[in-house]
């Protein structure tokens, strides 16, 4: 239809049974939002800011514990036909978009809800721990915002031209007799009415409030993103327009509802705040551990009165109308604020660590150290020594009869949270030289995108570069930086770095997927007979440099693993097996459709050197099985070593990539520290034990619900496989399952010996282990047995005698260097003395300025340090003979503003190269040996500017 559906027509809500029991349709006349209440007067949607909660005080039902609130929902609803699920991971592992799970319907999108997958269940219930970080400045101060809740939500999966699970009239009517058999009085509940937008998808929705409140709300999602027009009647294909955009019905049409477990217990108990209904014993604990009490105690009546109307006004309003003043905000209030934002934050690093999540600077890492980090921030200003660990040990000890998974995570959360107290800690001493060099050379106000720039780059938070600033402010007249950090900054952040960065998809790939979508998709041989080295086959399409043949041995490049090389014979003779070979240098999956690359000598393709090939015609192929079972080996090796290391090293442990490769391949593991030497040969050890063993390696195509049920999320190391089924393989007794479409050995001793090569850090929370397997290994301990026989041979001695005999050349090394150190420092001494008598003034300021023959840069920089130290500005320079360069180092007096880096920057560019530092200390270097007079006459002519400009 080309006339745009309005999401807000009576006819998207014409529920029956609004009508049939009572309800009217009626306008708020504050915030004009559609409505649907039994309350004939009312003249309100009923939520805030339209209303006050009114609930807090006076709670809508009997109390209730989350414990008892989740029972009550599940079991309602399974007593309804609804099959109960266990909860995923707040890590969203399956999803290749986000990195946190965000709400229950996040768990079966996308390809649930676009109709590729069937449901695990349908209809079903699920009770689904969630993080959001978007209002992590609102946490604590607004009183209803947490960062982790339950969303408790029942969904039902229905298809056009299929039997319809359910669809408005029963959701809406499961909500009401829910909340009805909770207590909540029926006159108070409304349903407002609000179309709901999210992730290309779009429907109608009904918030349920009540006493002020949200409770739940119910999305009937229908519709997904067409085309984006910001203005427009042209609909390309779309029937409704919502914010700008177009909008289509989908093939699936699904219930989504999310109903908020902690809401439903505050709204069950009516306290001022949701952390009080939700983990008083932990804000106890935190006030107990500060020395303070809690204000209800003494300004209960307060208290009431401000949560009532933090959801209508902001503080200034609410402290006029009750007549508080400043005190009691600033010493009262904002500390018990921080106080609920510390046990909120607590909270949800017990789910985020116990389900996996390594703090680091990337991904869902970066969001975990993000709330760590500024939970010890707030830690700090409460003056609490309390350490992050036992507060959020606290909370896994009250969560443990709903989540007793997370016990078992309670010494590795201890480990982690401890390290990266010390990593804030070193962050924050490191923070405070890059703010001064900053501040010094800005002296001027430091703006939002610098502040994120330093805690992104940096991890420093801005109000320490705030603290910082003021400090020198204070000290340096000449400084006038003024910092404003946005209330909403953190939430800023978050946001940024929520989602998964998209791709964009090559257009050379774009081409290739156009190219072959007509093509039937290729019958895999080297999943049906992976013994094989040659096959037959017909020849479906040529183009380019590409042939298609309707089966194939060759293995696609994928999964970390390179793709098979080999021959394509054309003419084939029947006797001798021989013929026309063309040979193929890489092999592409195209949705399906396997593609094998010739080598035409040129970059031009096979039309253009000659190659005939004609399509239906039969070819024979053969492959290069030498190599392709050194990938198989190492592929396998990969399974068996990412065991090893999560036996050695913890649950935590996931795939973030990997490499196969003939000789060595490499694994990226998430891990907090450094692997050790003890660890490294540990899980050497286990891994080649598995492969002692001689277990089974089996591979099968399983349904995919059926495959996350039977072996968990753990699955998914390697990314996330598209499609209904996934190729689940299996080690042993399923010691290691994984989705995986990589070739394997069918048992662990074809593996051969495993040799873990070295393990290295590649970025922060992640490590790397190289390795190689089968011949390969064999190949690199010969390699260093080889290597050890030739440094015992040149040191004359056995080698079980290389060890002792290397410790004591080392140790003589260290005395030597010792010794020369010591006459180094000597002869600096006499340095500093001979150039103390050329130093020469300017602008009244001892300056030296000299070339030191045969210094290097480390006896330059004690020199130059030692001069400053006594009042001198230092510029000193030597050759360097092993580099043929200049080296050069500059130093200032710390009652001096001169710029060393500046200096030190003038003098290079003229010696045609470059250097830094800070403002008191700075080095650089050149080439140009010639032109070192000229270097110093650069920059005693800089030291003059500066002097001068400085007065």
């Amino acid at each position: 239809m080309d006339v745009a559906r309005e999401h807000g027509d009576e006819g998207e809500y014409d529920v029956g049974y609004f009508k049939e029991n009572g309800f009217v349709r009626k306008k708020c006349k504050k915030c004009g939002s559609r409505f649907w209440t039994r309350d004939r007067d009312r003249d309100t949607c009923g939520d805030a800011p339209c209303e006050i909660y009114s609930f807090i005080g006076a709670p809508l039902f009997k109390e209730h514990s989350p414990e008892e609130i989740r029972e009550s929902f599940l079991s309602f609803f399974e007593l309804r036909n609804h099959t109960r699920m266990k909860r995923y991971p707040v890590v969203a592992r399956w999803r290749d978009d986000i990195y946190l799970n965000i709400a229950s319907i996040a768990n079966f999108q996308p390809l649930i809800t676009s109709g590729s997958v069937p449901p695990p269940a349908n209809p079903l219930v699920i009770s689904q721990p969630c993080i959001r970080l978007e209002d992590l400045h609102s946490i604590g101060k607004s009183g209803r915002h947490l960062t982790m809740f339950e969303m408790m939500g029942h969904h039902a999966f229905n298809k056009r031209g299929e039997k319809e699970i359910y669809w408005k009239n029963e959701t809406v009517q499961y909500c009401d007799e829910f909340l009805k058999q909770l207590g909540v009085a029926e006159e108070g509940i409304t349903y407002k009415e609000a179309p709901w937008v999210g992730g290309g998808n779009a429907g109608p929705c009904l918030e349920v409030i009540a006493g002020g409140l949200e409770l739940a709300t119910l999305v009937f999602m229908d519709l997904e993103a067409v085309h984006h027009r910001s203005n427009s009647n042209n609909n390309s294909n779309g029937d409704t327009f919502i914010g700008g955009q177009w909008y289509r019905k989908m093939e699936t049409y699904i219930v989504d509802t999310g109903y908020g477990l902690e809401r439903f217990v505050w709204a069950s108990k009516g306290t001022p705040t949701v952390y009080d209904a939700i983990f008083p014993e932990v804000i106890e604990e935190l006030l107990g551990s500060v020395g303070m009490e809690h204000p209800k105690e003494r300004y209960y009546n307060e208290l009431i009165e401000i949560a009532r109307l933090s959801g209508v006004m902001n503080k200034r309003e609410i402290a006029m109308k009750l007549q508080l003043s400043d005190d009691f905000f600033d010493n009262i209030l904002e500390p018990l604020e921080t106080v609920y934002a510390v046990a909120d934050h607590t909270r949800c690093l017990a789910f985020m660590l116990a389900d996996g999540v390594v703090p680091s600077n990337a991904k869902e890492g970066y969001l975990a150290r993000l709330v760590i980090r500024r939970a010890l921030r707030m830690l700090k200003s409460l003056e609490c020594d309390m350490p992050l660990e036992e507060l959020v040990a606290l909370h896994i000890k009250l969560l443990r009869k709903s989540f007793p998974e997370l016990m078992e995570s309670v010494d590795l959360i201890n480990e982690i949270l401890e390290l990266e107290r010390r990593r804030y800690e070193e962050t924050l001493s490191k923070g405070e030289r890059i703010i001064r060099q900053m501040v010094m050379e800005r002296k001027k106000g430091i703006s939002v995108d610098t502040l994120i720039n330093l805690y992104d780059t940096y991890g420093i938070p801005p109000e320490f570069t705030r603290e910082v600033a003021s400090r020198i402010k204070n000290a340096n007249a000449n400084v006038n930086v003024d910092i404003d950090i946005p209330e909403d900054f953190y939430s800023r952040v978050a946001k940024m770095h929520g989602e998964a960065k998209r791709q964009e998809e090559d257009m050379a790939l774009v081409s290739l997927k156009e190219r072959t979508k007509t093509i039937p998709k290729t019958r895999r041989l080297y999943y049906e007979e992976p013994e094989s080295t040659v096959f037959s086959a017909t020849v479906l399409d040529y183009f380019d440099r590409f042939i298609v043949l309707d089966k194939t041995l060759f293995y696609p490049e994928g999964g970390g693993q390179p793709a098979d090389t080999g021959v394509i014979r054309l003419d084939t003779d029947t006797d001798t097996g021989t013929g026309n070979e063309l040979k193929v240098v890489d092999v592409r999956d195209v949705e399906g459709v396997i593609l094998h690359e010739i080598d035409t000598g040129t970059d031009t393709d096979m039309d253009a050197v000659g190659i005939e090939i004609e399509r239906g015609k039969q070819v024979s192929g053969s492959i290069d099985y030498r190599r392709r079972m050194a990938h198989t080996r190492h592929h396998s090796a990969t399974h068996i070593v990412i065991w090893a290391a999560r036996k050695v090293l913890g649950r935590h442990v996931w795939q973030a990539g990997a490499q196969k490769g003939e000789l060595r391949s490499r694994l990226d593991i998430t891990h907090f520290k450094r692997i050790s030497d003890a660890e490294k040969r540990e899980i050497e050890k286990l891994a080649n034990e598995m492969v002692m063993r001689d277990e089974d390696i089996s591979a099968s195509f399983v349904e995919r619900n059926e495959a996350e049920r039977r072996y968990g999320f753990r699955i998914y190391q390697g990314g996330v496989p598209p499609g209904k089924e996934l190729r689940i393989v299996r080690i042993g007794a399923d010691e290691d399952v994984q989705a995986c479409a990589g070739t394997h050995c069918s048992k662990t001793g074809e593996v051969g010996p495993i040799k873990i090569l070295r393990t290295e850090r590649i970025q922060d929370g992640i490590e790397r282990l190289w390795y190689s397997a089968g011949e390969a290994a064999v190949m690199e301990m010969q390699a260093r047995d080889e290597l050890i026989k030739r440094s015992a041979s040149v040191l004359r001695i056995p080698e079980d005698r290389l060890p002792e005999t290397v410790e004591r050349f080392f140790s003589e090394w260290k005395q030597l260097r010792k010794e020369n150190e010591r006459l180094r420092a000597e002869i600096a001494e006499l340095h500093v003395s001979v150039l103390k008598a050329k130093a020469q003034e300017i602008e009244g300021i001892k300056v030296i300025a000299e070339v030191i023959p045969d210094a290097d840069e480390k006896e330059l920089m004690r020199i130059a340090s030692r001069l400053s130290t006594e009042g001198f500005v230092a510029l000193l320079l030597s050759r360097i003979e092993i580099d043929n360069r200049v080296a050069v180092v500059s130093s200032v007096p710390d009652s001096l503003e001169l710029d060393a880096a500046m200096i030190v920057k003038r003098v290079c560019h003229v010696l045609g190269g470059g250097g830094g530092g800070t403002a008191k200390l700075a080095r650089g270097g050149g080439e140009r040996i010639e032109r070192m007079g000229d270097g110093i006459a650069a920059g005693l002519e800089l030291v003059s500017e500066q002097l001068k400009a400085k007065g």
